[in-house]
């Protein structure tokens, strides 16, 4: 399995508020200045930026200035990282509900009926 890492815990930290995924999928559609990820927020600026620092610690994504305009562009890297740690857990119960599912059909009693 997937060990834990300070990266993936950053990631997960980071997606754990509405907020910050909704900017990702707004950077998911193309890079964006912060002024235009702030704008649909009912926040300030600043706390639009406290949002933007945590998903820039985290890896999710990269600030571009050019003079005082801030850009950001997503990096998804984090995110398919984070997929993946959650694909070998879901293998793993799949697999243990399969074994589940497959010792109570062998230990079912045939005198019974549903």
């Amino acid at each position: 399995m997937v060990k834990y890492s300070s990266t993936l815990n950053r990631t997960f930290a980071a997606l754990a508020d509405p907020t910050r995924r909704r900017i990702l999928a707004h950077l998911a559609r193309g890079d964006r200045r912060v002024t235009d990820l702030a704008r649909p927020h009912a926040m300030s600026l600043p706390a639009v930026s406290k949002h933007l620092r945590v998903l820039e610690k985290a890896g999710l994504l990269r600030r571009r200035r050019y003079g005082r305009v801030h850009e950001m562009q997503l990096d998804a890297k984090p995110l398919k990282q984070a997929a993946q740690w959650v694909e070998e857990y879901r293998k793993f119960w799949e697999d243990s509900l399969d074994r589940l599912a497959a010792y109570l059909e062998k230990t079912k009693d045939p005198s019974k009926k549903r």
